[in-house]
């Protein structure tokens, strides 16, 4: 009977072992099912977070009247170096085309009349000075009068004025160039003599050259900050824009007012001077404001906004916009809320949120149409 009982509870017992096993184990695949779950649920949130948009790029909706000015290209600075005393021309020493540098020597006239004035001149300097230092030294001691001071100290003063325009009238015997250039013309030989004043040589600076046009009046009132300046260059595939310098403020002898135009900076290969090109002028056909142009599909509304998604680095910002006017071939113009050159969402806007990771669909390439591979 002890016997029959110990084998009941030795049974009860293992029965309830194998339940408690089971309950462990089937604990154990409910917790590695929910882990699976909640990891896939994780791992698909964050595939969710960087959506691929299509985007495009904010526009004016100016509209541009095109005309063409022929130019000729000129040089930054163009110098015609003269003189400032005459003379018998010694000596040129550069030639047409020659490249000088600041400073260099280009031509002097004879100089030996300048040098004898310089040293007779000198000689009376400092025979002045030293008597005006003495009747200084003599005042000081009270043995002079006032006036013989006077005479001493003004005497003193008008010869080293004189003896400074003589060591001036002497230097000017020698021409220096007056930046890194090129010699464009060389218009005397010697021995010319030269009056002061008279042009010798012609330099043009190696700096960037510049474009000069004539323009009439009426192009000349609609030179706005809006006018878009180009030229198209034989060594360029591309035109070449242009920035405004200045324009003249009278006319020339045909009525004409010159307008200069700058190369771009960072321009590797510029064009000659002297040559002749012709340049592009798109002026704006009205008044334009700050109105832009996007695509339809990239308004959306939000409590009755006009809105739209701009992009800001990897992800998009909620942007009001002001709704001007809706045209028929699918773009509508912003008066306020963007400026040209941002970057908004066109495709999924109302699938998007503030603040959300984004990833811009690949432009297509001329061997991908479409964007299919």
């Amino acid at each position: 009977m002890i016997h029959h009982h110990s084998e009941l509870f030795l049974h009860s017992k293992t029965n309830c072992f194998f339940t408690i096993m089971k309950i462990f184990t089937s604990s154990l695949i409910l917790l590695s099912i929910l882990l699976i779950a909640t990891g896939c649920k994780s791992n698909t949130s964050q595939e969710e977070k960087a959506v691929l948009v299509k985007t495009d790029t904010v526009k004016t909706t100016a509209d541009y009247e095109y005309i063409q000015f022929p130019a000729r290209i000129k040089a930054a600075d163009e110098v015609n170096l003269a003189f400032k005393v005459s003379g018998t021309l010694e000596c040129v020493f550069v030639d047409e085309g020659k490249y000088v540098n600041k400073g260099d020597l280009i031509a002097q006239i004879d100089a030996r009349d300048y040098e004898l004035q310089l040293q007779a001149v000198e000689a009376e300097y400092m025979k002045i000075k030293a008597d005006a230092e003495r009747a200084i030294l003599l005042y000081s001691d009270s043995v002079t009068t006032a006036a013989d001071y006077d005479k001493a100290r003004y005497g003193l003063k008008q010869i080293t004025a004189k003896y400074e325009n003589a060591k001036n009238q002497f230097a000017d015997t020698k021409l220096y160039a007056p930046f890194n250039g090129y010699i464009r013309h060389r218009l005397f030989d010697p021995p010319t003599v030269i009056a002061a004043g008279m042009p010798v040589v012609t330099i043009i600076s190696s700096d960037t050259p510049e474009l000069e046009i004539n323009i009439p009046e009426t192009t000349r009132q609609r030179l706005t900050n809006k006018a878009l300046y180009s030229s198209k260059f034989d060594f360029c595939d591309e035109p070449t824009p242009l920035r405004l310098i200045a324009v003249s403020a009278a006319t020339n002898a045909n009525q004409l007012y010159s307008a200069r135009l700058a190369l771009p900076d960072a321009m590797k290969q510029k064009p000659t001077v002297g040559t002749s090109v012709m340049v592009d002028i798109a002026l704006p056909s009205h008044n334009i404001d700050d109105v832009v142009t996007i695509p339809t599909n990239a308004l959306w509304s939000s409590d009755d906004t006009s809105c739209v998604w701009v992009v800001s680095g990897d992800k998009v910002e909620k942007r009001q916009v002001t709704v001007k006017s809706l045209h028929t071939n699918g773009t509508v113009d912003i008066s306020s809320g963007l400026t040209e050159g941002e970057i908004i969402v066109t495709a999924g806007v109302n699938h998007l949120r503030d603040n959300q990771s984004i990833k811009l669909l690949p432009t297509a390439t001329k061997t991908n149409k479409g964007g299919l591979l």
